[in-house]
């Protein structure tokens, strides 16, 4: 009897170890992720509290709380503010003990997150900066670029817009890394196809008045006003635009960054025949159908942007890497991420380089006229696919030092 009570005993005992082993290496036996997004201004819509539900989601979807690892979250609002975004990043990660940030759409945020995450060794899943910067001469061992990328957009929409005879622009450009990063990209593209560009205007982040940006793009006769702006800079510019007659006059809007959630402000009368890229629609197959339905219950009806699919699938990549390694050790997982293939209902297969940037396909598509929608957030249809070997920058061309 006695004997059968010490076998008990020390099958309890390995049980409780074996349940605990999971997490050896995890530090403070929690995986911890934060947030850090714009909550409250121009970038809250196509990211914000939509971004905090894709990555909970993420969570659920990957089973792990159900094999014994203890997940929380914490989010905040970088304010469009690189001393703010640094600030909160600092805290998380010396403080409150944070492995990975996600999102931080902000592309100036984004690169002063992006070496204090280097600094501290974390992880840094970055899903709404567009900078392509992030995988060029700022890429670190500790950064993913999941979902998209200025050059990416640039060789998307710049490329086609070029190509169908809009060979002279002007570009009205966010005035930070991102808008100055995406008019870099695309004024290559339009010069690499025999366009020219005639001029430039920058922008203080937030404008609520295009006015005189405007009439400068009017007078400088382009055939293609280019948009290096994003989210409410984006949609208070093409209204503004259809107020001065822009594309009446005969100049046609290119919106180099444009979402779903922008279209849906705007409306379908106002966007229509938009010539977008992005890497996502939730309307592509019985799988983003489904994500899209479960995501819009959580999120006030809103329909997933190509930014909330990102966060959804990078943490759900993040969390497998760290049950393979069983540790949540910055440098390592990333390194584990890379060389995992990636696999996700809403991105499909697909691998991240050793510049960190993720690779998958993207899609140049138009925006609807009303009478070709058949219901809300029905607002896409999909003209071309890029394939994935093209959608990118190529990694020769990125100056990361992490390319051998």
């Amino acid at each position: 009897m006695k004997a059968m009570k010490r076998s008990l005993l020390a099958l309890t005992i390995a049980g409780a170890l074996a349940g605990t082993a999971a997490q050896a290496q995890i530090s403070d036996n929690v995986i911890k992720i934060g947030v850090l997004s714009d909550m409250s201004s121009l970038y809250t819509d196509l990211a914000g509290a939509g971004s905090v539900a894709a990555a909970r989601m993420a969570v659920e979807d990957s089973g792990i709380e159900k094999r014994g690892y203890k997940v929380e979250y914490v989010s905040g609002d970088h304010q469009n503010k690189p001393d703010v975004g640094s600030a909160i990043a600092r805290q998380w990660y010396d403080t409150d003990k944070v492995d990975v940030i996600v999102d931080v759409p902000n592309s100036g945020v984004a690169l002063a997150v992006n070496q204090i995450t280097k600094d501290k060794n974390k992880v840094f899943l970055a899903n709404g900066p567009a900078s392509s910067d992030l995988t060029g001469k700022a890429c670190t061992p500790n950064t993913v670029h999941w979902t998209y990328d200025t050059w990416m957009l640039a060789n998307g929409t710049g490329s086609a817009i070029v190509k169908s005879g809009g060979d002279t622009w002007f570009f009205i450009t966010a005035d930070y890394a991102f808008g100055h990063a995406l008019e870099r990209d695309t004024a290559a593209v339009v010069t690499k196809n025999g366009g020219k560009v005639l001029g430039s205007v920058k922008v203080p982040i937030n404008t609520q008045d295009f006015s005189s940006f405007l009439l400068q793009a009017q007078a400088s006769k382009a055939k293609i006003v280019g948009l290096a702006n994003a989210g409410g800079d984006t949609t208070n510019s093409i209204k503004q635009a259809a107020e001065f007659g822009i594309v009446k006059g005969g100049q046609n809007l290119a919106g180099l960054l444009v979402f779903l959630t922008d279209v849906h402000a705007l409306g379908l009368q106002n966007a229509q025949g938009l010539i977008i890229t992005s890497t996502f629609y939730w309307d592509m197959n019985d799988q983003t159908r489904a994500f899209a339905k479960r995501f819009a219950e959580r999120d006030k009806g809103i329909h997933p942007t190509m930014v909330h699919a990102g966060v959804y699938a990078s943490v759900l990549h993040y969390l497998k890497a760290v049950e393979a390694l069983k540790s949540d050790e910055g440098g390592k997982v990333v390194a584990k991420m890379k060389e995992m293939p990636t696999d996700d209902p809403l991105f499909g297969k697909g691998t991240i380089r050793v510049d960190g940037r993720k690779i998958h396909p993207a899609y140049l598509v138009e925006v609807k006229k009303p009478s070709e929608s058949k219901g809300p957030w029905d607002y896409y249809k999909i003209r071309t696919t890029i394939p994935a070997d093209q959608a990118f920058r190529p990694l020769k061309d990125g100056e990361c030092p992490l390319v051998k």
